[in-house]
């Protein structure tokens, strides 16, 4: 029987190899629309490479904001597929890991840099891949949606159409608003986010706020709506 000899270098070239074929995550990128308008933008401008690219990168932002270094502390997915193709709407995830994206209403449609605005729809979408969603109970799907939006807002992929901060009637009206108000709530508590979405594996309720805030959430909305003038 041979003997092996690692210096200490190889050593952590393996156990380095190792960790990220454990994290490895399958990226599958589908244009089933190439000869439509919004398919040939898709195909020319942006491509599958660049969005399988810009999957994995999302991943690993949103595994870095919602605390999620490791598998066990995450959901247990081993493949997620974007499928370009035709609908009236932007994005959609379903199935957990089935991305979808308009070619027609969407893509054709972009304004401005098409890269910047696909990855902050991308990051928001991924976002919907890997949180919790408190079991869709009371508020959840809304805050699921404000917590995308606040990936996207801290990817620095928030769109110039979002309204300004401090806009709207209720903190869980979802998108943009709802997450300008947990950017604040973070802005009180580094990590509040992940807490959120960590306590949301199992369901949710909003005495999360104040849990992890000390406050009842329709306070710190109205010191929130205070603070910016709305």
């Amino acid at each position: 029987m041979a003997l092996l000899s690692y210096s200490l270098p190889s050593i952590l070239l393996i156990v380095a190899t190792s960790l990220h074929a454990t994290n490895a995550v399958e990226y599958v990128v589908s244009n089933t629309v190439p000869n439509t308008e919004g398919g040939a933008i898709f195909r020319d401008k942006l491509g599958q490479d660049y969005a399988r690219q810009t999957m994995a990168s999302a991943s690993e932002f949103i595994w870095q904001t919602l605390r999620q270094p490791n598998e066990a502390d995450r959901k247990p997915i081993a493949r997620v597929t974007l499928v370009v193709e035709n609908f009236e709407g932007i994005a959609y995830t379903i199935n957990s890991s089935e991305i979808h994206v308009s070619a027609n209403s969407y893509i054709r449609n972009i304004k401005g840099d098409i890269k910047t605005d696909f990855n902050g729809v991308l990051y928001h979408e991924m976002t919907h891949v890997w949180q919790w969603d408190g079991k869709r109970q009371g508020h959840a799907p809304n805050v699921t949606e404000g917590v995308a939006d606040f990936v996207r807002l801290r990817a620095n992929y928030a769109p110039p159409t979002w309204p300004p901060r401090g806009s709207g009637q209720f903190w869980h009206e979802g998108y943009a608003v709802t997450a300008y108000f947990l950017d604040y709530c973070e802005g009180l508590k580094n990590g509040f986010v992940a807490d959120l979405n960590m306590k949301m594996k199992d369901g949710y309720n909003d005495s999360f706020f104040m849990e992890l805030l000390g406050k009842p959430v329709d306070q710190l909305w109205s010191e929130y709506k205070a603070r910016y003038g709305n």
